[in-house]
Order: C-alpha cells, then structure tokens, then sequence
C-alpha cells in the first residue's frame, strides 16, 4: 500500500479490522518510522538534518521554519501534516494513524502524547481499532506532558496547561487545564 493509498483508507474509515490489509500497512509503516526515529534520535543533527529526516519520516514536505528537539517517537509518521513555524519539544509522541493535523505557528511541550486511535473495547475483537484523527489549530501553545485523546480538535490560539488529559475539542482562544481537561478562562485581546 502507497503512502497515498494509505492516507486516503484512512480518511474514509473508522473502524480497522485486526489483520486487515489497512492494519497489516500500520505495521511495514511502523518499522520504517522505527529506522527513521533511531536516526534522528541517535547521534547529532542539525536543524536542516531534522528537518530532512522529518520530511522522510512524514513522507510530506517539511518547512523550513520548523524546529524539533529529539527525542521523537511516533508508530507511523505518514499521517501527520505539519504547517509552518511549529516547535515540536523533546519527548513527544504522536500516534498518528487516524491523522494528526498540527497548524501554523504551534508549540507542542516536552513528553506530549498525541493518539489517534483506540482498540475494540470487546475482548475478542481487541486487535481491531477506531481512528479518529486530531487537528491542533493555528497558534495553539500546548504545555508540558499533555495527552490529547483520539478525535479532539484544538481550537486556533488556545493553550493547553501543562500535564492536562484533552478528552474533548477545546474552543479558540481558550485556555484549558486539568484531567480532564476544562475550559478556565478566556483569552482576550488585551490579557
């Protein structure tokens, strides 16, 4: 399965059979992201370096204004866009299967996790898993150790606080904290 066809099975699907053709394509996937992040977490790279490996790892064109401290885990890399201006911090995760959208001019903390899928609650049937993609909006400033569950939108300029659980779509220009996360206050034009 190309990258493409990938991405497009995974657009339209919700549910992903244990051993199914789009599950097996995690799978080869997942071992090239594991040759790419061994790279780029090994030795010393340079920015330029990063970005070039982040492009291969993504298998999409990386900007130049895009700034990653290793080290950087993730179990795909194909389904992830990345806009411009974005600082990925170090010890970040992203599950990206089911899509992860991330905007211009966003700042993701040290040890954030993003996931996008969750398994099939039934035992029998564990193998098999629910994508929902995430989008992190324009200029969102996601703190320290924060978790954003499967299917949340994070609205353009909010911020997450540090260690928050994001079960739920965050509104625009608010900011959230908590496990889970809630809304504690809005963000005006004069704070």
């Amino acid at each position: 399965m190309t990258v493409e066809e990938f991405r497009d099975a995974m657009a339209g699907v919700g549910y992903i059979p244990g051993g199914s053709e789009l599950h097996r394509a995690f799978h080869a996937f997942s071992q090239e992201a594991l040759k790419i992040t061994a790279e780029l977490n090994g030795p010393y790279h340079t920015p330029s370096e990063v970005r070039a490996l982040m492009a291969e790892l993504t298998a999409s064109e990386i900007d130049e204004s895009f700034t990653l401290f290793p080290p950087f885990h993730t179990d795909c890399g194909k389904n992830t866009k990345i806009g411009r201006r974005v600082f990925i911090n170090s010890g970040c995760q992203f599950q990206d299967q089911g899509g992860l959208t991330i905007g211009d001019d966003v700042l993701i903390g040290p040890q954030t996790i993003v996931a996008t899928l969750n398994h099939d609650p039934v035992p029998e049937k564990r193998g098999g898993m629910f994508a929902k993609p995430v989008v992190i909006g324009d200029k969102v400033w996601i703190g320290a150790r924060v978790t954003i569950c499967p299917g949340v939108t994070i609205g353009e300029g909010a911020i997450v606080g540090a260690g928050a659980v994001v079960t739920k779509d965050v509104p625009p220009r608010t900011v959230v904290a908590g496990v889970p996360a809630k809304v504690i206050k809005r963000i005006t034009a004069a704070q």
